[in-house]
């Protein structure tokens, strides 16, 4: 069976890995594997002096590769990671070298006095979420710190020619670096990552880390609204004197950021301050990034705003539905409930803040407005259209406003049969009237037999010479005018044909009462037509007004950025 192999084995002992790797072979194998590998080491491990050295050494390899077994073959296989094998002995005891008597502790300074020279630079690699509720952003950042260590210096021509080393950042000493406005979890960064040893002393370290930072959410235009979210980031115990923090670039670098959906970053500029605190005497340097961002607006354009115009058009409309359909206060009370349910399907969405109320909190409220308006306005219009004479008289006024100058002016056109308070009802004709009127003028004027009427119109006396006998044809002919006549001039002679002829009568005016009556219920409904057209243009321009009044507000503010 194979030996075991210990990693403390392998860096111990190097130049025994490969062979304790291998399974054991037969011994007469294993001495002609190992006077290979004494050949084959000596050729490989000595310095290259010229090309001929250089060819003779590849030869003897070719050489000894041509006639070696397949055990031994095998055991070459092994020889491969002898250089890396030599590069790991170099980098150990470097490692060694480095850290014998090294404090992480202690500044790397050579003098007191100096400060430690930290350039610091940040880069954003993820806008995770912003919470507007709770007034924190969410950031995923890598922290590049550059700083010296000539404590760290090494020559490379002793350690095998390494220039460049990785190490445990629990290892060095590193710069206390926070974000000072941290709003949940650890002020300081993880250690767990290695940073970047240079020969010259040079130390690079660019720690991941997922900061939740503290940022003062103005939901004022929301969905279309601009933040800027601060981040300072400082030394939390070193001060100007121990620390000098130096920014590199101008602004946040975003190489490697990830796009958000919901957030697009405008600009990210740094700035370095030196700020003396109330806590101290000594001065504190940080450096902030300021970063604008934008909201993108189209998932709340889609889901909110659309819902709400229509929702408003529909209410719209409510003005231009007929009365007589009966259907207005239902198609209102439908719009605002459908209103209502968006509404609390939407809460979660609108940023719960008493601060301010949200451009689209704004809309909504307005559009509820809007609808409960709209009802009200209903509910008159159907008053107006249902009034009769008996209830409501019209006024002069409104005969002059609704029913003259308003239809003018809304280009509105009422036919000449509608036009009640002008047009007469069909009158009867003047041989209807004398018909009626025949038997009273006959008791009032004494029209008899014998005597001529003064009355050139009067039916009775024009009939008188009409035969009974004839009065039965004449009736039978009831399309002749004159067969009428003379039935109402004969009805003279019996009361109850007078009775049913002042019945008629009675009937003919309140024909005539109902058809007055009638024309002033179609004025009214003409008036309340007129109204409803009134508002109808009322609520489409405050509709389109009140929308592009509320929306164009946040491209204002978009020029103080």
């Amino acid at each position: 069976m194979a030996p075991v192999v210990t990693a403390r084995a392998r860096v111990a002992e190097p130049y025994r890995a490969p062979e304790l790797a291998l399974v054991q072979p037969s011994r007469r194998a294993r001495e002609d594997s190992l006077d290979g590998y004494r050949d084959w080491s000596s050729a490989e491990l000595s310095p290259p002096s010229s090309q001929g050295s250089r060819d003779l050494r590849l030869s003897s390899v070719r050489t000894y590769s041509e006639g070696v077994q397949p055990g031994r073959a095998l055991f070459l296989g092994g020889l491969f990671p002898l250089r890396m094998a030599r590069a790991s002995e170099a980098e150990h005891r470097l490692f060694e070298h480095l850290f014998e008597d090294y404090n992480e502790i202690i500044r790397p300074v050579t003098n007191v006095s100096n400060p430690v020279i930290i350039q610091f630079e940040v880069s954003m690699s993820q806008l995770v979420k912003v919470d507007e509720v709770n007034q924190i952003m969410e950031t995923n950042l890598w922290l590049k710190q550059i700083w010296n260590d000539y404590k760290l210096k090494w020559n490379p021509s002793d350690y095998g020619g390494v220039e460049f080393m990785r190490v445990p950042a629990e290892k060095i000493w590193k710069p206390d670096i926070v974000l000072y406005n941290n709003a949940v979890g650890d002020f300081q960064v993880d250690d767990k990552t290695k940073a970047l040893l240079k020969y010259t002393g040079e130390v690079t370290w660019i720690p991941p880390a997922i900061f939740k930072s503290s940022c003062k959410i103005d939901v004022t235009y929301f969905p279309f609204d601009y933040q800027n979210c601060t981040m300072k980031f400082g030394s939390w115990s070193y001060d100007k004197a121990k620390i000098d923090l130096v920014l590199i670039g101008s602004s946040m670098n975003l190489k490697d950021y990830w796009e958000s959906g919901e957030w697009a970053i405008i600009k990210a500029p740094g700035y370095k301050h030196d700020i003396k605190y109330n806590c101290c005497e000594e001065i504190y340097t940080d450096i902030t990034y300021s970063l604008y961002i934008r909201r993108l607006p189209l998932f709340y354009t889609i889901n909110l705003i659309i819902p709400c115009l229509l929702i408003s058009f529909l209410t719209v409309l409510v003005f231009y539905l007929p009365s007589d359909c009966g259907e207005k206060v239902t198609l209102c009370i439908s719009v605002l409930l459908s209103l209502t349910v968006f509404l609390l399907v939407i809460t979660e969405t609108i940023p719960s803040t008493s601060l301010v109320i949200p451009l689209i909190g704004e809309y909504l409220l307005f559009t509820m407005i809007f609808v409960t308006l709209s009802i009200v306005i209903t509910v008159f219009v159907l008053n107006v259209h249902y009034r009769t004479p008996t209830t409501h008289t019209m006024p002069t006024w409104v005969k002059t406003v609704f029913l003259d100058l308003l239809p003018r002016v809304m280009f509105m056109t009422r036919p000449a049969g509608g036009q009640g308070h002008t047009a007469n009802p069909r009158a009867l004709n003047g041989t209807e009237l004398s018909n009626l009127n025949c038997f009273s003028h006959v008791e009032s004027k004494g029209c008899k037999e014998g005597y001529p009427c003064q009355e050139g119109t009067c039916s009775y006396c024009h009939h008188r010479r009409v035969k009974i006998s004839n009065f039965s044809a004449n009736l039978t002919r009831s399309s002749s005018s004159e067969s009428v006549d003379a039935v109402l001039s004969l009805s003279a002679l019996s009361p109850e044909i007078k009775e049913a002829i002042q019945s008629v009568k009675y009937i003919a005016e309140n024909m005539k009462a109902q058809n007055e009556a009638k024309e002033i219920q179609d004025d009214w409904k003409y008036v309340a037509m007129v109204i409803d057209r009134i508002f109808l243009w009322v609520f489409i321009l405050v509709c389109i007004l009140g929308t592009a009044g509320l929306f164009l507000q946040p491209l204002m503010v978009r020029g103080d950025l």
